[in-house]
């Protein structure tokens, strides 16, 4: 993996530094963490890289597209490795939790605004609010469906 990460970011034409290769493993292997979770993450492997560092980096790798950032209403931006594709997200009110949902249409944009008022739509960003397993007080219909229905 660490060959891999150094090709992201020579694709996208960024200098390959430490932090940076930091940051993407970071991201990679903790998906929709926030900032002070990454920094700690981070930490474990270059133990004296700054907060700044770790927040330019994420700012660098997002705008290069190799990192996305969301921010569901209330919540502290968290990142991402998965971009480039169709999907959403479904975040428990409860506990804060958020889950990558695949599109059900399957191509951008899977909405259709009524008036686009001369905009070339290219995607529509969805966030689902709910409660998760954990936090469920009883289970929800569809999970109750496929313990009944394997």
């Amino acid at each position: 993996m660490p060959l891999e990460f150094r090709e992201m970011l020579r694709g996208a034409r960024l200098r390959v530094t430490r932090p940076r290769l930091a940051v993407l493993r970071a991201v990679h292997g903790h998906p929709h963490a926030d900032t002070d979770s990454l920094i700690g993450a981070v930490r474990e492997e270059l133990p004296a890289v700054s907060h700044q560092a770790v927040y330019d980096s994420l700012r660098v790798l997002t705008t290069a597209g190799l990192v996305r950032r969301i921010q569901p209403s209330g919540s502290v931006a968290r990142y991402e490795s998965r971009t480039g594709d169709n999907h959403h997200h479904v975040v428990c009110r409860s506990c804060g939790a958020i889950a990558d949902v695949d599109c059900a249409v399957g191509e951008a944009p899977c909405l259709t605004a009524s008036d686009d008022r001369g905009f070339s739509i290219e995607e529509a960003e969805v966030v689902y609010w709910g409660l998760c397993p954990a936090c469920s007080p009883e289970p929800t219909p569809a999970s109750s469906w496929k313990e009944a229905h394997g």
